[in-house]
């Protein structure tokens, strides 16, 4: 169903959007169900809320009301993340530029997701996970990422904050640069979550500012907070316990199939 030129479904009754004010118990459980699970992953692995749940909702609905949907869930997750990682001087303290750049980046990534039609950055994000995915096996050496870092800090920044407003996935740049400049895991990761709690802050500004993020919108949002921190502490609970080998094979499967779904719904919705 189309409203106003953009693509609602159901599950955007939670969001009080006109024409959608009966809530399903449905739609709420598969929102509550994609949150359980990514933020299960996202604290035992390190990262990965936005990579998996935006994907998820957005089979269900469009990326951008995926990304108004997670909006506080994320920055909370980031949050959360952030102090509980450490790391702060090493990640954090030297590498916090990349935060400032990919903040820029949202804003403009965000911008054009508001101003443009929906449904083709599903495609993008699609490609995204796929990058993601093979971004270890794609082998590309930038000798320059450690000789000139301020400009590698602009480069992974913006193109990691433009993608971040786009499809809500910031991470395959930053994985890049990680690899480049030599990051260890535990580092990255702090980094990571810097750099999407920044990324949040500046496209709730544009959401804001283009009249998306309503206070209906923060209100039926904000107890989704409650249930991606409870599992994101169950996930850092379990973390050591789970054999991580193991769950990154599955973890790239789901996603596998994930964009795959993607890339199928897009084609549907083109052919109809």
């Amino acid at each position: 169903m189309r409203m106003n030129g953009r693509c609602y479904t159901p599950l955007l009754r939670m969001l009080h959007l006109p024409g959608y004010e009966t809530l399903h118990f449905a739609d709420l459980a598969v929102v509550i169900g994609i949150l359980l699970f990514a933020g299960l992953a996202h604290g035992t692995l390190g990262l990965g809320f936005p990579l998996l749940a935006t994907p998820l909702l957005a089979i269900f609905t469009d990326v951008r009301s995926a990304m108004l949907i997670l909006l506080i869930p994320t920055l909370s997750i980031n949050i959360a993340s952030t102090i509980k990682g450490g790391h702060w001087r090493d990640g954090i303290g030297r590498y916090w530029p990349i935060a400032l750049y990919g903040a820029a980046g949202s804003m403009i990534g965000t911008r054009l997701l508001v101003l443009t039609d929906p449904a083709p950055y599903k495609l993008l994000l699609a490609a995204m996970i796929l990058v993601y995915l093979h971004v270890e096996r794609i082998g590309i050496r930038m000798a320059w990422v450690r000789s000139h870092p301020q400009l590698a800090y602009a480069l992974f920044g913006l193109v990691g904050g433009f993608l971040a407003g786009t499809v809500n996935v910031m991470v395959p740049a930053l994985i890049i640069f990680a690899l480049e400049a030599g990051l260890v895991t535990a580092v990255a990761v702090q980094l990571f979550n810097f750099c999407f709690f920044f990324g949040k802050i500046s496209q709730g500004l544009v959401f804001y500012h283009s009249g998306d993020f309503t206070i209906q919108v923060l209100s039926a949002t904000l107890p989704l907070a409650g249930v991606a921190l409870l599992s994101l502490a169950v996930g850092m609970a379990l973390r050591g316990r789970i054999d991580a080998q193991t769950y990154r094979r599955w973890l790239r499967k789901i996603l596998y199939a994930i964009a795959g779904m993607l890339i199928v719904q897009y084609g549907w919705i083109e052919l109809r």
